[in-house]
C-alpha cells in the first residue's frame, strides 16, 4: 500500500506550505493539488533561487514526481500556460504535470466578474485576488460553468461556450463591462487545448492505480489555509473552497479512508492578507520588524501582509476540523532576538472566556486575545539542524504550542532553504 501525507494551510493562508510541500515532494512519488486556483501564489526555495507557483503542484521540480491538478481546483488554462513557460525559462524543463479532465475552468470574464463584485461592496471588500476564482466556483455550482476536458472535444466546447457567452455577456454588459466575442475565445481556447490537451486526462484512475502500488509515496497539496475555508473561516472573508483534509477525496477523487496523515503548517506567529478580524493583530513597531524579517508580502499581490501572535485558539479550532496530527512550525528563525514572545490562548468575547472562533465576524471582531508570556531567545538558529540544538526558551515556546493545541510540532522551519528543516517526527522523516 502507498504512503499517504496530506500537508495543509492552519492559519489564514501564507503559512509557508510551499516549502514545506517542496520538501517532501523531493521523496514523493506524486503530488496532488486538491482545491483552489491561481490566487494561491507560493513560494520555494533551493539551491539559492527562488521560484513562485500559482496553480502548479510544487513537486514540478522533481522529474521523478508526477504532478496532478485534481478535479477540486478551478484551473485557468491561460494562466498555467504562463506559468510553465516561466518554469522554463528558469530551466525548470523536465516534468510530469497532468490535469484533470473534471476540473472547473475559469473563463477570461471571471476576472472581470470578480473585480467588478468587489467593486461594487464599497467598504465592505473581502479581499479578492480578482483571478476570476469565486465566479468560476460559483458558474460551477450552477452547472453552467465548462471543464477542462471539454477542450479535447471541439464540437462540445463550441456548444458549451455558445451557451455560456450567452449568459456571461448579459451579465458583463449590465455591470457596464466590455463584452467578449466568441469567434476570439473560441480560437484562443483551441490554441490552449493544444497546448495543454496531451497533460488533461483522467487523474482519479492515475491517482487510485498509485494509491494501491506499494511504496508509493503520495502527497496531497491543499492551497490557502482552513481560516479561508468557505464553511469553517471567517466568513465572508473567505476563499470559494474548503482547504481542509476533508476536501482531498472530493477535489482528487479517492475514497476517504486513504486519508490518515495530515501534517498542519502554521507559522509561529500569524499573518493575514486583506480584509477580515484578526484578534492576535499587532499594530506597532513590532509587527513592522516581523513583516520585514519574514519578508511577508504577498505572492500573488505583493500586499503587505498583516502580522500577529501566534493564536492558539485558531490552532486548535483548525487541528479539530483537519484531523491534524503535526504541526510544521514555520519562519521560527524570524522570532530570534526578541526579549518576550507571546501566543493566544484562549479570546474574551463579552466579559467572557471562549474557546474557539465565533461564527460570525461581529462576534470575533469584538474578541480580544488571551495571552501567555514566554521569554524570548537571542540565539541564530538559521543553521540548526536538530531538536536538541534548539535554545532552551525556543523548545519552552514549541512544548507550549503543543500543550494549548493538542497537536505535537512534526517540523521545525528555521530559514527559507530546504536544508533549514528541522525534523522531529519519526514519521516525517520516513515519509
Amino acid at each position: 500500500m502507498s504512503d499517504r501525507l496530506v500537508v495543509i494551510g492552519s492559519q489564514w493562508g501564507d503559512e509557508g506550505k510551499g516549502k514545506i510541500t517542496d520538501y517532501f515532494a523531493c521523496r514523493a512519488d506524486m503530488v496532488v493539488r486538491y482545491q483552489g486556483g491561481n490566487n494561491a501564489g507560493h513560494s520555494v526555495m533551493f539551491n539559492g533561487k527562488k521560484y513562485s507557483l500559482q496553480s502548479i503542484p510544487s513537486g514540478i521540480f522533481n522529474p521523478d514526481t508526477i504532478n496532478i491538478m485534481g478535479n477540486g481546483m478551478v484551473v485557468n488554462p491561460e494562466s498555467v500556460v504562463l506559468e510553465l513557460q516561466k518554469l522554463r525559462d528558469q530551466g525548470i524543463t523536465n516534468f510530469q504535470l497532468y490535469i484533470s479532465d473534471r476540473a472547473a475552468m475559469v473563463m477570461p470574464w471571471h476576472a472581470d466578474l470578480d473585480g467588478a463584485y468587489e467593486a461594487g461592496k464599497g467598504k465592505k471588500l473581502i479581499g479578492t485576488t480578482k483571478k476570476g476564482i469565486g465566479p468560476a466556483y460559483c458558474d460551477k455550482y450552477s452547472r453552467s460553468g465548462l471543464r477542462m476536458g471539454d477542450l479535447l472535444e471541439p464540437d462540445y466546447f463550441a456548444e458549451r461556450l455558445k451557451d455560456a457567452m450567452i449568459i456571461k455577456n448579459k451579465e458583463l454588459e449590465m455591470l457596464g463591462l466590455q463584452a467578449y466575442d466568441y469567434q476570439k475565445v473560441y480560437k484562443r481556447f483551441m490554441e490552449l487545448a493544444e497546448l495543454l490537451g496531451p497533460r488533461i486526462v483522467d487523474t482519479s484512475a492515475i491517482i487510485n492505480k498509485a494509491l494501491r502500488e506499494d511504496g508509493k509515496k503520495i502527497l496531497f497539496e491543499g492551497a490557502q489555509g482552513m481560516m479561508l475555508c468557505i464553511d469553517h473561516g471567517t466568513y465572508p472573508f473567505v476563499t470559494s473552497s474548503t482547504p481542509s483534509a476533508a476536501s482531498v477525496p472530493v477535489g482528487a477523487g479517492i475514497a476517504p479512508h486513504w486519508i490518515d496523515n495530515v501534517l498542519g503548517v502554521a507559522k509561529a506567529y500569524c499573518t493575514r492578507v486583506g480584509e477580515g478580524p484578526f484578534p492576535t493583530e499587532l499594530f506597532d513597531n513590532l509587527a513592522h520588524e516581523i513583516r520585514e524579517r519574514g519578508h511577508e508580502y504577498g505572492t500573488v499581490t505583493g500586499r503587505p501582509r498583516r502580522i500577529g501572535w501566534f493564536d492558539g485558539v485558531v490552532a486548535r479550532y483548525t487541528s479539530q476540523l483537519a484531523g491534524i496530527n503535526h504541526w510544521a512550525l514555520m519562519l521560527f528563525d524570524v522570532l530570534s532576538g526578541m526579549e518576550t514572545v507571546k501566543i493566544c490562548t484562549h479570546y474574551e468575547l463579552d466579559g467572557k472566556i471562549v474557546d474557539t472562533p465565533p461564527s460570525t465576524i461581529s462576534k470575533l471582531s469584538r474578541c480580544k486575545p488571551v495571552y501567555v508570556e514566554l521569554p524570548g531567545w537571542t540565539e541564530d538558529i538559521s543553521n540548526m539542524k536538530t531538536y536538541e540544538e534548539l535554545p532552551e526558551n525556543a523548545k519552552n515556546y514549541v512544548k507550549k504550542i503543543e500543550e494549548i493545541t493538542g497537536v505535537l510540532v512534526g517540523v521545525i522551519s528555521v530559514g527559507p532553504d530546504r536544508s533549514q528543516t528541522i525534523l522531529v517526527s519519526d514519521y516525517l522523516k520516513n515519509f
